[in-house]
């Protein structure tokens, strides 16, 4: 008798190469062991659980490429955010933040300075390796996990939050590291050059590094420089990505790369350069989400000054009454009226918690101070326990036109979904909740994508970049990671105004073969694993 059996769906296998037919899936223990016509017993059914679902599709669970979930995961196991949404697997250790490989007090002191973007992870975990963290998630979450060695950790376990060369013994030092991790389990490395201290990183810096991922076979994620630019002998953020890929030779992954307000309509000329690149023999993918803007945590906007020294240091100088003017006065002159176009997206505490889901600009106004100088203020009364969200442009038109940039870019072979997704407070970004059925809903009907092109750029092709043996394809033998959703309903409803709500049209979640989602509820099983 087998476990579960999803009997009369379309199965869209995550090949991209086969259209939906009609199958049913048997699955026992974790994986799928029967996928055709399957007969009932003659005794009885021909498994322990049969869900009928003629109409739905029966697709792989989702592969989000791109999470910040790292401690959302461990205060919130049953993650109603992801498996809400069809995901089964997350990608953790992103733009270079985690918690991993690091001593207990650096553990401490980085949640502190990621807190704005990931919440408060539980203080007393050993997060001295990549093994140690991989174990906090395995059979403890609902989803399956994959992670990355953090770019920032590695600096923070090497030469500290400072703002030195990674050089010599150190950069030695820091290339064991990256090789223990991939060792024990990681996918790859992690950069972001919008954060700190992975920032303060030269271009050789990175080339040296991602040599080592690429003898590892792994893949180095970027997402690429908004800060020292003078540290990139002289190329722009993209360019020196892609120099980053031809001179180590490791397998690129470009991290949420699409239009943006400022160039919507044209995902071709965003192309140009990385099409050059793989034409020269650079081993590239990308991801990307459907909305027209991010989010992210105030602390990133300050500059490798301020927050040389971690979390102490830059409360110290938020205290401090020139630096506060020195900092404000940048703030303003690279953002202009921008900085105002934001709301905070999470507050720790109660004291502040309403100011959640307002915009910088009022609450500067209210306060009557500059926004620069609210958000110092707030930053400072918080502890850094902030996040924000860059609100969307006026015009719906530029939405629309990013919209249907993201699905042009998701036309393209080299590229796949990650979600970015920030689950916490109660004005977080919508794609934390929203990414997958808005995807595979409204936009797949606007703009008339095959069904299974999409579903692979969600599965089997983040499956086989990240190496993912066993899944993101429909087929026997593969664990039973499967999603089944209604292709004519399923639709986002988490909105910039009521972000935390779930999807409609997708009843059925399966994590290596049990159900994590029921008719439209979570079902508090906790079977994810630490992959691959």
């Amino acid at each position: 008798m087998f476990d579960l059996v999803l009997r009369g769906g379309q199965v869209v296998d995550g090949t991209g190469q086969r259209p939906p037919y009609c199958a049913d899936v048997a699955v026992s223990g974790q994986k799928i062991v029967a996928v055709g016509d399957i007969a009932g017993g003659s005794d009885g059914p021909a498994a322990r659980t049969e869900l009928q679902i003629p109409g739905l599709v029966v697709a792989p669970g989702f592969i989000d490429t791109h999470v910040h979930t790292d401690a959302a995961l461990l205060n919130d196991p049953q993650h109603e955010s992801g498996i809400g949404m069809g995901v089964t697997t997350e990608v953790l250790g992103q733009d270079g933040l985690s918690y991993a490989p690091l001593s207990p007090e650096n553990y401490r002191a980085y949640s502190q300075y990621m807190s704005g973007l990931c919440g408060v992870p539980p203080t007393d975990l050993d997060m001295s390796s990549i093994a140690a963290f991989r174990s906090h998630y395995h059979r403890k979450c609902a989803v399956n996990t994959v992670a990355l060695v953090p770019h920032c950790a590695v600096r923070l376990s090497t030469v500290g939050f400072e703002d030195v060369p990674l050089t010599g013994a150190a950069l030695d030092a820091a290339k064991d590291l990256v090789r223990e991790g991939i060792d024990q389990g990681a996918a790859g490395m992690s950069t972001g050059l919008g954060f700190f201290p992975a920032a303060y990183a030269t271009t050789e810096e990175l080339v040296e590094l991602a040599r080592v991922v690429a003898e590892m076979d792994g893949v180095f994620v970027i997402q690429y420089r908004f800060f020292n630019a003078d540290r990139a002998e002289g190329l722009a953020p993209v360019a020196e990505a892609l120099e980053i890929g031809r001179r180590s030779g490791v397998k690129l992954h470009i991290a949420h790369h699409r239009t943006t307000p400022a160039n919507p309509g044209d995902a071709e000329g965003l192309m140009e350069e990385l099409d050059r690149a793989v034409e020269d023999g650079v081993d590239l993918t990308l991801d990307a989400y459907p909305y027209p803007c991010g989010s992210t945590m105030p602390v990133c906007r300050l500059p490798g000054w301020f927050v040389e020294g971690g979390p102490e240091a830059i409360l110290a100088r938020l205290r401090d009454p020139e630096d506060r003017a020195r900092v404000e006065e940048f703030l303003e002159e690279i953002n202009g009226p921008a900085l105002g176009h934001t709301s905070w997206s999470y507050i720790g505490s109660e004291r502040n918690r309403h100011l959640e889901g307002m915009a910088w600009s009022d609450v500067a106004a209210e306060r009557g101070v500059s926004v620069a100088e609210m958000m110092c203020d707030v930053m400072l009364e918080e502890e850094l326990h902030c996040g924000l969200t860059v609100l969307p442009p006026l015009s719906i038109a530029v939405w629309r036109q990013i919209e249907a940039d993201v699905v042009r870019l998701l036309n393209r072979p080299d590229y796949m979904v990650g979600s970015d997704a920030i689950p916490i407070g109660s004005g977080c970004h919508p794609r934390a909740f929203g990414t997958y059925p808005r995807l595979l809903g409204r936009l797949r009907r606007r703009h008339g994508v095959p069904l299974e092109q999409l579903v692979h750029r969600m599965t089997g092709n983040p499956a086989e970049r990240f190496k993912l043996t066993g899944r993101g394809t429909v087929k026997e033998g593969n664990f039973a990671d499967l999603v089944v959703f209604d292709p004519d309903r399923i639709d986002d409803l988490a909105s910039f105004e009521d972000p935390r709500v779930p999807p409609v049209g997708m009843p059925h979640v399966v994590v290596n073969g049990q159900l994590a989602k029921r008719d439209g509820s979570c079902t508090g099983v906790l079977a994810g694993e630490a992959v691959p």
